[in-house]
């Protein structure tokens, strides 16, 4: 009789998802593109809630742990997965983080032996980005910088700043405004005396149009560019069509379009349907996920060595009136 080679051990994945009700959509999406993942690829799948705290993220390591699952993907908080990674990295399991942009994640890999990769942005990729397309797109012009006097409106405004400097370009008016008024109207006429022809705003979707709106109304030809905040809903006024983001490339872009891809399709499931795929194609080949190619649902992906995905991940959307779509 000859015996049979044996069966091969299913890789077992773990997805760490927030729980508790804290974000029922994106934790759908997650699910829903793990167990399709794992579907498609016979794997296990072991889920735990992190509850997006420490204490939460400490306790779903350890279950983990107790499952002996291959890698952990998803985590949608910092705190969860700072608490998750000291307790994973010593049962020399890794991580896939699919929703973390903190950018001490991955800066820190040298000095704490962390295994941790990140699928997606960081959250300094936005401000480099806004400044490379300043740089890029407006060198010929008469352009302004201005900022809402937050930290995220000023961080950003500052990059832009520097960067266009360094490159020889000066902005010609540079200001912070004061936020959430009524109009804007100051703020555009000093823009509009100064000649500018292009501004970039550090500041959130509600300012923005209402600038938008002030400078239409005063029949002043304005170029405006944001960053992601202009991703949030409509305020009291719509936004103006024409305004460029400068937004982290939406995982739908990467891509055949789809426009009856139901909302649990969206988002999440595509990153998390991705990090299975890794982290299995991983323990089948017995290789380290920091040196793999993988090709995935969203194209192949490969790590650099502090563990941030490789890759443009920010683009330029322009506002056709109802959606921001791709301008570049």
């Amino acid at each position: 009789m000859l015996a049979g080679a044996p069966a091969a051990a299913q890789t077992r994945v773990g997805l760490a998802v927030p729980g508790d009700d804290t974000a029922p959509l994106l934790e759908a999406q997650m699910r829903a593109g793990a167990e399709r993942a794992a579907d498609d690829l016979d794997a296990e799948l072991v889920i735990e809630a992190d509850s997006c705290s420490a204490d939460g993220g400490g306790a779903a390591a350890r279950r983990f742990v107790e499952d002996e699952v291959d890698a952990v993907v998803g985590f949608l908080c910092t705190e969860a997965i700072e608490a998750a990674l000291p307790i994973l990295t010593e049962a020399d399991i890794p991580v896939i983080a699919t929703g973390v942009r903190t950018d001490s994640l991955t800066d820190r890999r040298e000095r704490t032996g962390f295994e941790v990769f990140r699928l997606g942005p960081r959250s300094d990729g936005e401000r480099e980005a806004a400044a490379r397309y300043v740089v890029e797109n407006w060198r010929g012009s008469l352009f302004a910088i201005v900022d809402d006097g937050t930290i995220y409106g000023r961080e950003i405004a500052e990059t832009v700043r520097i960067a266009a400097e360094e490159s020889g370009l000066a902005p010609v008016f540079v200001d912070t405004f004061r936020p959430q008024l009524e109009n804007q109207v100051g703020l555009v006429g000093r823009l509009r005396r100064s000649g500018a022809t292009h501004v970039f705003v550090g500041g959130d979707r509600a300012d923005i149009a209402i600038m938008a709106r002030d400078a239409a109304g005063l029949e002043y030809a304005l170029t405006i560019a944001g960053g992601e905040a202009l991703r949030a809903a409509d305020g009291d006024v719509p936004l103006a069509e024409g305004i460029v983001m400068i937004a982290a490339t939406q995982w739908e872009d990467r891509v055949a379009p789809d426009p009856e891809r139901p909302v649990q399709e969206q988002g999440y499931f595509l990153p998390v349907h991705a990090a299975v795929e890794i982290a299995v194609a991983a323990s089948e080949d017995d290789t380290s996920i920091g040196n793999g190619r993988f090709e995935t649902l969203i194209g192949p992906v490969t790590f650099d060595q502090n563990g941030d995905m490789q890759g443009e991940l920010y683009r330029s959307y322009r506002f056709d009136g109802s959606n921001f779509v791709p301008a570049d």
